[in-house]
């Protein structure tokens, strides 16, 4: 049986803490900014952690 291979989109995409939780980009950061205040936009500024129901599908992707 052959290896498997990573989830080359996965991997650009989403990445792990030290302690196995996934790190994500916040959505709505890139076109139609002069709508959105600057406080939602300085919210969505930094990373965030996707939910733990979530999480081990896209481990399991990166992971390989």
């Amino acid at each position: 049986m052959g290896k498997v291979k990573t989830h080359k989109a996965s991997a650009k995409r989403f990445s792990l803490t030290a302690t196995g939780k996934v790190k994500i980009n916040h959505c709505n950061r890139r076109h139609k900014l002069g709508i959105k205040t600057a406080k939602r936009k300085r919210q969505l500024r930094g990373g965030a952690t996707m939910s733990e129901s979530m999480a081990p599908i896209y481990r399991t992707l990166i992971l390989k």
